[in-house]
């Protein structure tokens, strides 16, 4: 079936579904076969349970006109995702970087806001799956998209770059994640890389810390935003505090100030802060807007959280550590003025024959600050 026609069905039943399990009234179930599951094997479960059409890739399924046989639902998924940001005809940013996409992109997404009608990437919805999905979440009310864009391995980037065709984008940084797949550090680079290529062949415009060497080394000939600590940025920041909360003081391009206290950990989220506020001004959203926007912004999901008991104080940052943000996170911990400070500290994935000596640094960093804890705690799965 053409994805034109495709589509109108689409239109008249907007809700798609992938698990069986959780069908809906006027949905569309897409069957997808993955490692260790194939949603063709649901599909009469799906159309009994209620499901008015069903996207499948087995012949066998072809039992009424409620199943659409295609070749590979994965695909047909995508392109139906494109097409349809295509009708949409609205502005895209894709967000991407080893560390700090997530909480970039909620807090961008709490400054677009104030402006717009944003439609966002929800959870960890940032692969080859999730992004299609996100971007048919999307209705003719949604006036910007913000993008998420994860990747494990080469031209995971370039591929969904392909589908959402961004306009706008953000490298948050480059660091030492997901090292299995990509091989290398200057593996990671190239993959990041592949966001820069696509926005400089859509004409795009991307927003980049001016501090971090990395970005300004590969940053293409495009329309380039800086943030950070520079003459020309477009937002600067100075840290206020960081006793638990980051507390700033943000300077425009045009000397305005304002004081934001934010609910997030850590001095490495000042450069996600500035991120958000530079999109921000760059959308022309006011000062007033952009720190209500971010003061009241509350991280959840593992990333930067506070919890506070009848005794102890919780730092929670711990979604899918790295190297490079395991070490920030350990420094920032260091740097609190407080006694009896415990850390319990989780393995990192994902980093194939670096794992050793990665995990290695990280011991090596704790046993140079012994004198910073009471007491350390390791948990692993060897």
């Amino acid at each position: 079936m053409k994805i034109e026609k495709l589509y109108d069905i689409y239109i008249k039943h907007n809700t798609i579904i992938t698990d069986s399990r959780k069908i809906e009234p006027n949905s569309i179930f897409w069957a997808i076969k993955g490692e260790n599951f194939d949603g063709n094997n649901y599909v009469r479960k799906a159309l009994a349970d209620g499901a008015s059409f069903a996207i499948t890739s087995d012949i066998s399924n072809n039992t009424n006109n409620k199943c659409i046989i295609v070749e590979d639902t994965l695909v047909t998924l995508q392109q139906l995702a494109k097409y349809h940001l295509k009708k949409l005809e609205i502005p895209v940013l894709a967000i991407t970087g080893s560390n700090g996409k997530t909480t970039t992109k909620e807090l961008v997404a709490s400054v677009l806001s104030q402006k717009f009608n944003v439609g966002y990437t929800k959870g960890n919805f940032n692969n080859h799956l999730g992004l299609p999905l996100t971007i048919l979440s999307f209705n003719k009310k949604t006036e910007f998209a913000i993008i998420e864009m994860g990747a494990n391995h080469p031209n995971d980037i370039k591929e969904l770059c392909e589908i959402a065709t961004p306009n706008y984008g953000i490298i948050t940084n480059i660091g030492k994640a997901h090292l299995e797949g990509f091989g290398s550090i200057e593996g990671v680079i190239k993959a990041k890389r592949e966001l820069y290529k696509a926005l400089e062949k859509n004409n795009g415009t991307i927003f980049y810390n001016v501090e971090n060497k990395i970005l300004q080394e590969i940053l293409p000939k495009t329309e380039n935003v800086e943030y950070g600590n520079s003459l020309n940025s477009i937002c600067k920041a100075k840290i206020i505090n960081s006793e638990i909360l980051l507390n700033l003081e943000i300077t425009s391009l045009n000397n305005e100030q304002f004081e934001l206290k934010t609910n997030l950990f850590g001095e490495y989220n000042t450069e996600n802060v500035l991120a958000a506020i530079a999109i921000g001004k760059y959308f022309e959203i006011s000062n007033i807007k952009i720190r209500t926007a971010l003061q009241n912004y509350y991280p959840e999901n593992n990333r930067s959280q506070i919890f506070k008991t009848q005794k102890n104080t919780l730092v929670l940052d711990a979604y899918n550590a790295n190297p490079a943000s395991m070490k920030t996170s350990i420094k920032n911990f260091i740097k609190i003025n407080n006694t009896n400070k415990i850390a319990i500290l989780g393995d990192m994935l994902e980093l194939g024959k670096y794992s050793e000596q990665e995990h290695l640094a990280i011991i090596n960093l704790i046993d140079e600050n012994e004198n910073e804890f009471e007491q350390v705690y390791f948990v692993g799965l060897n």
